[in-house]
């Protein structure tokens, strides 16, 4: 069973910040964020166990350079959730190349 956590705090400088210190603290990892009001609010979220999802959420709590404005580990998310993160996650995936533009050849210099 796994946990979401998501942390929402003011600014993308304080977002990087708490995503570092919870990365840094326990075996999460980063699924999305989400920029809020011209990025001044940014929610960040996480996934892992439930207990690496909490120490994770309460670090960052503690230790991000601002205090943040709501906090949460959701432990065993209902499937509804995931997809809504998913679909949050997934404007962060690569976008797949459609075909690829050939190099135009060069001209050869020829004698004329």
């Amino acid at each position: 069973m796994g946990a979401l956590g998501f942390i929402e705090i003011s600014g993308v400088t304080a977002a990087v910040d708490a995503l570092d210190i919870m990365c840094k603290s326990a075996e999460v990892r980063f699924v999305t964020w989400e920029r809020k009001l011209g990025g001044r609010l940014v929610t960040i979220v996480i996934e892992g166990d439930i207990s690496a999802v909490s120490a994770a959420i309460d670090n960052a709590t503690n230790l991000a350079i601002k205090k943040p404005v709501a906090h949460l580990v959701l432990a065993n998310p209902h499937e509804e959730t995931w997809r809504i993160v998913n679909k949050s996650a997934s404007r962060l995936a690569p976008k797949t190349e459609e075909t690829p533009v050939a190099e135009t050849p060069k001209k050869s210099k020829k004698n004329k």
